[in-house]
Order: C-alpha cells, then structure tokens, then sequence
C-alpha cells in the first residue's frame, strides 16, 4: 500500500503564485490545499497539513499575525516563508517568530522543493535527533562529542562546539543571530561575539574558510549548516 501523499497548505493572494506552486508541487506527488487569505487558511488548518508555505503580504490579516497564530496552534509544522526582495527586517522576524525558513519571490522551483525537502527533514530530525549527523566530509558525534572532517578529528574549543551543536540540531534551517546568542550566551546581544566563534569554527572545519561550504552566512539574518546527506 502506498503512502498517502503529503499535504502542503499553500497560504498565497496571487492566483499565478498559488497556480504554479499547485503545478510544480503534485508533480513532486504533495496534496496541494490552498488559501487565499488569513481567514480561510485558518479554516484549512483543521486538515493537518504537514508543511505550511506562507506568502507575509495577505489582504486581510498581517503575514507576521497569521504566522504567530498558527504556532500557537500548532508549534511543529514546517513553515516556509515567501517574501518579497530586501525585506530582511522581515526575514528575520519570521524567523523568530517560528519560521522555518523563507524564499525570496521570485524563485525557482528547485529551489524550493529543496528547501521544502531541508524543513520536513528538521522536523523529523527534531523528533528523534541522530546521534551522528553527517554533510560532505562533515561529521558530528553528538553523543561522543566527537567531531572530524573525513578522517581528521577537529578539536573544538566548549563555545566553538556549543555553536556546532545548535547548527547540527537546526541543520539546514536559518538560524538568526538574536536566537543563537540566546542558545549560547543568554545575556549578550551583540552578534560581533558570535561572528568571532563562527570565524574560528569556519577556520577549523572548512577547507576554504573564506568560501565555507558547511556554516553558511544568511546576509544580514543569521547562519544556516548545510542540511545532513
């Protein structure tokens, strides 16, 4: 017997938008619900969608609103952000406010079947966390608290491996700068703190610390670690 087929809550007021997400995503064999507002994507909320894709500009309630609500409902559905180009004040407040993750219209369907793909695996990662988790030449022993690059193991520094660890856990999700100084410092606020440990951290897992392939800078936002294979 099969499995039933995904479903994803498409929350768009632009028929075109919702059109070509309905298009590429059955394609892909989800179970597209759509709504064109706040008001009715509540309404679908009752169908226990799996993944929830939000477009922030919405007629009738606020995108941030809406985004607050719906985790206060339900706080373990993936939630992909749709926004517009240079609104990283908003980026970021989504994010904070339970976002898993955001897209910058326009974009390219690959994209993001990628980063639905990233979201549904975090959540599956947060409900039963592996011990070992594993990107490229990457891996981290979350239990032995063991941590190499291919063969090499990489002595990390307490703070350097709290980071590591916060970013495995959230591996392939945009971490901002206010929640991992929260993770790791409770009182600091000031994110030059956190870009010296993401410096040192980049210095001794990446092959090329100014190109990283594995601790990625979200501009202006936060980090994202590469999603595990």
């Amino acid at each position: 017997m099969s499995a039933a087929p995904i479903k994803v809550l498409v929350i768009d007021d632009e028929p075109p938008i919702r059109k070509l997400l309905r298009m590429g995503l059955t394609t892909q064999g989800y179970e597209i619900l759509e709504a064109p507002n706040g008001k009715t994507a509540l309404e679908k909320l009752g169908e226990e969608p799996a993944l929830i894709i939000l477009d922030l500009g919405l007629p009738d309630v606020q995108g941030h609103e809406l985004l607050r609500t719906i985790r206060a409902r339900n706080d373990g559905v993936p939630i992909v952000v749709l926004s517009s180009r240079g609104d990283e004040a908003g980026k970021v407040q989504a994010l904070d406010l339970g976002a898993d993750d955001y897209l910058t219209k326009p974009f390219g369907m690959e994209e993001l079947l990628a980063r639905l793909r990233a979201a549904l695996r975090h959540q599956l990662q947060v409900k039963g966390e592996r011990p070992v988790f594993r990107t490229g030449d990457l891996s981290v022993d979350l239990v032995r608290r063991i941590v190499k690059v291919g063969d090499r193991e990489v002595k990390l520094s307490p703070k350097e491996y709290d980071l590591l660890r916060v970013l495995v856990q959230h591996a392939g999700k945009v971490l901002t700068h206010r929640f991992l100084l929260k993770e790791l410092w409770d009182e600091l606020t000031d994110a030059q703190y956190l870009r010296v440990y993401v410096r040192q951290l980049r210095q001794k897992i990446e092959a090329d610390p100014e190109r990283p392939q594995y601790v990625l800078t979200e501009t202006g936002i936060g980090y994202r670690l590469k999603a595990g294979d």
